[in-house]
């Protein structure tokens, strides 16, 4: 019966003993995790303010997209600061940004910071916000829509080439960089072109609650600086991120000592940057440089002289 009693109790030693390795191992692991992918991995980030950031020359990225609509679900996100510092780019993604912070916008306090420039299809992202702050000197603005048709008829002639079409019917295809747009394609452009901008104008209605010649006049295309984008109602206020989170808190009572986290998302941000440059002269190639689709970007001439 003693040789039982040992048994057990044995076994009762070596269990705490095994249940304390593994606790020690456990706090060793997690230690190791928080030494290499940081304390947020451990012990989650605590209630912090989301700073995301666009820039560039806009373009799709789907993993933006998916990673941004999750935020949705991140009880600790208090608020989403967006900086904005790009002329535009592809309609159809300045339009899916505008759609994701529309959507955390209904959950979360969203403001919006122009850098240099949000114009064109940077100013539509910016309308996704409930407050709009710039600088002075901020180009905004820029409100339309393009599509560019290049085409190389006269240069294909010269060279003695010849190009044949074989088509199901007349507009199938058009415009193509290897004929003349004819009338009929050049008249449903233009209607695709207006249509979008229709839609870029309701935006503009809805989120800033401009209304007729007002909003005609404010939507044909022209810029303005932060200053004169105040002065026509379409953002809120001069400033930056300071006063930002100023208003957050007085707004929303979120306190400046809220901590901030980069939100990193998607995967064209090399390309963005890349485009971005050719389109603000860097390289001198931004003329020969066009988007596919239709595009809401700000392209300013830049010239090399002195």
């Amino acid at each position: 019966m003693s040789l039982l009693a040992d048994i057990v109790v044995d076994r009762r030693r070596l269990r705490r003993h095994l249940f304390a390795w593994r606790s020690i191992c456990a706090l060793l692991l997690m230690l190791l995790i928080a030494i290499f992918f940081g304390r947020e991995a451990v012990f989650g980030r605590g209630t912090y303010v989301g700073l995301l950031t666009i820039e560039g020359i806009i373009v799709n990225d789907t993993g933006r997209e998916r990673e941004l609509y999750a935020l949705l679900n991140d009880s600790e996100l208090a608020a989403l600061v967006v900086y904005i510092d790009s002329p535009g780019g592809s309609t159809a993604a300045s339009e899916a940004l505008y759609r994701v912070l529309r959507a955390i916008s209904s959950e979360k306090p969203v403001v919006a910071v122009m850098g240099s420039v949000a114009a064109s299809g940077g100013y539509m992202v910016s309308l996704a916000a409930e407050r709009i702050f710039a600088r002075e000197s901020s180009v905004t603005g820029s409100i339309g829509v393009v599509l560019e048709a290049t085409n190389f008829v006269e240069l294909m002639r010269m060279a003695g080439i010849e190009h044949e079409i074989i088509r199901s019917s007349p507009l199938k295809a058009q415009p193509n960089p290897l004929e003349v747009m004819s009338p009929e394609a050049r008249e449903i452009t233009q209607d695709l072109v207006e249509d979008v901008h229709r839609m870029f104008q309701k935006m503009v209605a809805d989120r800033r609650g401009l209304v007729g010649e007002q909003l005609e006049r404010l939507t044909d295309g022209r810029v303005f600086t932060g200053a004169g984008a105040l002065d026509n109602g379409l953002i809120d206020a001069i400033g930056g991120t300071a006063e930002a989170r100023i208003w957050l808190k007085q707004t929303y009572g979120i306190s400046n000592e809220t901590a901030e986290h980069e939100i990193e998302t998607g995967t064209a941000g090399h390309l963005s940057e890349w485009l971005g440059a050719l389109f603000t002269g860097g390289s001198g190639l931004a003329e020969r440089l066009a988007l596919d689709g239709l595009v809401s970007v700000w392209q300013p001439s830049v010239s090399s002289a002195p």
